[in-house]
């Protein structure tokens, strides 16, 4: 199959390809007439990498899947190096997701805060209406009605 054939099936771009064989991570095989020929191997290979990819990884982590893939084995998360780069981006996104909390933990004190004072505000506004301080000496005294 060539090579545009190859980037529809898996849902990517002709340079995409070409740059995932820059990387190693395509083979990079050509057919007697100069063309860039790929096989169904090369499908599973690049389907691997976007879902990867989709999952957050980058290409240099694709790389353990590929190879395993490569190797012959059924699934690309079958070899050690594959499980390894798991663990990583696992616990990346542990500490991701424990800084999210401290900021959203953050973000909640403030936000309570700010109701507070909107409604210690609000309560205030309605006991006592504020009233600019030029005109409050030229205003009528509400229980008198004197200047």
């Amino acid at each position: 199959m060539r090579i545009g054939e190859l980037a529809k099936r898996a849902g990517t771009t002709t340079r995409a390809l070409r740059y995932y064989e820059q990387l190693g991570l395509l083979p990079a095989r050509r057919a007697g007439n100069g063309y860039r020929a790929y096989g169904e191997e090369d499908v599973r290979l690049l389907r691997q990498i976007r879902t990867l990819q989709d999952f957050g990884f980058g290409l240099e982590e694709t790389r353990p899947f590929v190879e395993c893939l490569q190797a012959g084995h059924p699934h690309g998360d079958s070899c050690p190096a594959s499980l390894e780069v798991y663990r990583k981006k696992l616990s990346e996104l542990d500490e991701c997701i424990a800084r999210l909390q401290e900021v959203r933990s953050q973000v909640s004190e403030q936000f309570a805060r700010a109701e507070r004072e909107r409604d210690a505000l609000a309560a205030g506004a309605a006991a006592e209406p504020p009233q600019c301080e030029w005109a409050a000496s030229a205003a009528p005294d509400r229980n008198t009605g004197e200047r």
